[in-house]
């Protein structure tokens, strides 16, 4: 047995002061090292499921599966895009019938809080409601913080909904280039409503319109929205206009704005055929107005699917998404192409240089591809 003794910094003369012991250790025979040097851990791998997989797995509500379609459709890797496609003609004779709401505003106006309160408001109404939330992407770090989410807590926990971040991925206007394909997934996964947010307002931010069917803008009172909107014409995009935060000392602020908004849309042409657009008030703290927004939507709908403006609108979509796609691969094969990729950092410096007008070295890299093979 190790004799156990005090350690060299102890002092001998008051041992009782030291209530430390060093033990000797004693080696076993035969037992293995508790490291082992290089080992190396690698990631379990997880087998990728099959398009009939998540097909049945999104006709049934599996959200583990309709995750991973979205996830799949939004891949910009070559090895996806076949699949996304044969997922999404699959689907798509089960799409087409939830209400599409498109819903912006200016930074600080409450989307997300809006968006909580509005989707619980429809589960508790006994909808099911999936929110795709678009997250700006840093230009420089290429990174999204991806955190509506968490900023709808109440909401993520809700059984009927259903809540899918997403980066911009750089795209135009804060809307990601497959937003369309993962509305078509949520829709044929029976959702009664759709939620798309949008990062802020701007020019940029019309593209969302020709994906939804009804189009909301927040505004905040004081805050000079009134003019901006006007200059950027997105209140000529809007089916309704609602100033959020309408609640204690604001209230009386938000309903002077409602009526200064009121008088610009009485000269502004109507965004959809047949329906008046107006502003209203709201608040997320007390869900004061949240219901009058719904019956809003809800008589839209009525209106539409009577005068056939919602079909309409909805194939014209269609024909802008269409030329969507060509342009996005137009793109990409341009840029793709070997005689480009070869010829193109050539061009570059000799334009940066001064050596050679843009136009001169567009016509030369467009003379490399045949257009009609």
């Amino acid at each position: 047995m190790a004799i156990d003794q005090k350690p060299e910094w102890s002092d001998p003369n008051h041992p009782e002061n030291c209530s430390s012991v060093v033990r000797k250790g004693q080696e076993q025979k035969g037992q293995p090292a508790s490291i082992q040097k290089n080992i190396r851990f690698q990631k379990r791998r997880t087998s990728e499921p099959s398009v009939a997989e998540l097909y049945e797995g999104v006709l049934n509500g599996d959200r583990s599966l309709l995750a991973r379609a979205i996830t799949l459709v939004e891949s910009n890797a070559e090895q996806h895009f076949q699949k996304a496609q044969q997922l999404l003609q699959k689907l798509l004779s089960h799409s087409s019938k939830s209400v599409r709401i498109g819903i912006t505003g200016v930074p600080g106006a409450g989307k997300s809080t809006f968006i909580e309160a509005f989707g619980m408001y429809l589960c508790d109404q006994g909808c099911s409601v999936a929110v795709l939330a678009i997250d700006p992407t840093s230009s420089i770090s290429g990174g999204s913080i991806l955190g509506d989410k968490t900023r709808m807590e109440q909401l993520s926990r809700n059984p009927r909904a259903f809540i899918r971040p997403s980066p911009t991925a750089g795209k135009l206007g804060g809307v990601h280039r497959k937003t369309r394909e993962a509305m078509l997934i949520c829709e044929a996964a029976g959702f009664d409503v759709i939620l798309i947010e949008t990062v802020g307002v701007g020019q940029s931010e019309v593209i969302i319109r020709d994906m939804v069917d009804f189009f909301m803008l927040l505004v905040l009172t004081g805050a000079g929205d009134e003019l901006q909107g006007m200059k950027k014409g997105i209140i000529e995009l809007a089916d309704a206009i609602l100033v959020h935060k309408a609640d204690g000392a604001n209230k009386q602020k938000a309903e002077q704005t409602r009526k200064e908004y009121s008088r610009i849309l009485h000269f502004l042409q109507p965004a959809t055929k047949g329906w008046s657009t107006k502003a209203y008030t709201c608040s997320s703290i007390t869900n004061e107005g949240i219901n009058e927004i719904w019956e809003v939507i809800d008589s839209f709908k009525k209106a539409g699917e009577k005068t056939g403006v919602i079909e309409e609108r909805r194939k014209v979509q269609s024909r802008e998404w269409l030329y969507s796609m060509i342009t996005d691969q137009l793109h990409y094969h341009f840029f793709h192409h070997p005689a480009i990729m070869n010829l193109l950092p050539k061009l570059e410096n000799e334009v940066i240089a001064g050596e050679k007008t843009v136009a001169s070295a567009v016509e030369m890299l467009f003379s490399l591809i045949n257009l009609e093979g």
